[in-house]
């Protein structure tokens, strides 16, 4: 099957990329040229059009702007040069919003449609991707309800998008963390583990108090005993506690990662001792007062590894005297992104190339 035949390809008559500096693009602020639209009705997904990108027309009674029925991935597409663009591991992608799409009732797309389609992307706007170092061209789909009814059930009809966006760092230094005993992020049976809008919108109130106390994020703990540590708002977290590096084992209450998956398959590669397991947060601190507390990091698509330079709980804190990421991370962060670039070699078959003309 070739992409004509998968998909409508209507293209921009004027691209808007001479107004955008891809050196500086920001985080989430500028979108490429065209985007992905695709249908459900009737039962079916219809066939997929790839068209100019720009806005939506929706009712005010939108059935996901009440309820929420929405769910979202976010993977990168890398420069490597003028004839191949690097996608890092979308299939883990579509895997994962496939399990976020079956719990929030939403009708799986077909494989071909999620990475043929942002490949074909890719292919149209491929002078989008910036080649700065440190910088890749986000990739955003998600798929919401579109029934025009305001009632609390399961919609009839939906859109799945596809949307691109140059971008820069997402931290642009350490991070600060702070716990929160009065606030939850995810409980056992809930959608801890579903990229839904929702998860986020609950988070932005206790982040948003957080910063006001001067910490970049919060890092979460357990619902039911506010003791073990769960993950940051943006990213999973890892801790290298004397040479083992730990993270916190997935419940059901934790985002599983693709770069979480990526760094533990890396470590475990490299022969370093990885523990999958719950860690309680007095466990973090008094590794951190015994300095056993080697350094803090987290993982995640737009962070990719971000160093953390300071964790409080509770009127206490562990820092760290960092410039940047600690001798763990830092080599996580190279290999990585070696990868992710086409500069390393990749045992584990994590990209995709997309030829481009």
């Amino acid at each position: 099957m070739t992409t004509d035949t998968i998909f409508n390809i209507t293209k921009t008559s004027s691209s808007r990329i001479d107004n955008v500096d891809l050196d500086t693009p920001g985080f989430g602020r500028e979108f490429a040229d065209h985007m992905l639209e695709m249908e459900y009705k009737d039962g079916q997904w219809q066939q997929p059009e790839i068209k100019p990108y720009g806005p939506i027309e929706i009712t005010p009674s939108l059935n996901a702007l009440h309820y929420a029925q929405s769910v979202f991935e976010g993977t990168k597409a890398y420069y490597v040069d003028g004839e191949t663009i690097n996608l890092f591991r979308p299939e883990k992608n579509y895997e994962r919003m496939m399990r976020s799409c079956e719990r929030m009732c939403i009708p799986k797309m077909d494989r071909d449609i999620f990475i043929e389609g942002i490949k074909e992307l890719i292919q149209l706007d491929h002078q989008w991707v910036p080649q700065k170092d440190g910088n890749s061209l986000y990739i955003r789909p998600f798929a919401c309800a579109f029934d025009p009814i305001i009632s609390a059930r399961v919609a009839e009809t939906y859109r799945f998008y596809i949307i691109t966006s140059p971008v820069g760092s997402y931290y642009d230094r350490p991070v600060k963390l702070t716990t929160s005993q009065q606030y939850v992020r995810a409980v056992r049976g809930g959608v801890g583990d579903a990229k839904t809008a929702g998860n986020y919108a609950a988070s932005l109130y206790p982040a948003q108090k957080a910063k006001k106390q001067g910490f970049d994020q919060v890092l979460w703990l357990d619902a039911e005993e506010h003791t073990y540590v769960e993950e940051v708002g943006t990213m999973n977290i890892f801790f290298v506690i004397d040479g083992v590096l730990v993270t916190p084992d997935l419940r059901g209450t934790i985002l599983p990662g693709v770069t979480r998956d990526s760094v533990v398959q890396l470590a475990k590669h490299w022969g370093m001792p990885v523990e999958e397991r719950r860690i309680s947060i007095d466990e973090v601190m008094e590794a951190g007062e015994n300095d056993m507390l080697d350094e803090v990091f987290g993982a995640g698509t737009a962070a990719v590894i971000a160093p953390v330079e300071e964790v409080h709980h509770d009127g206490q804190s562990v820092t760290f005297d960092i410039d940047g990421r600690g001798p763990v991370g830092q080599k996580l962060y190279n290999r990585i992104t070696a990868i992710q670039r086409g500069q390393a070699e990749d045992p584990f078959g994590w990209i995709t190339s997309v030829k481009v003309d």
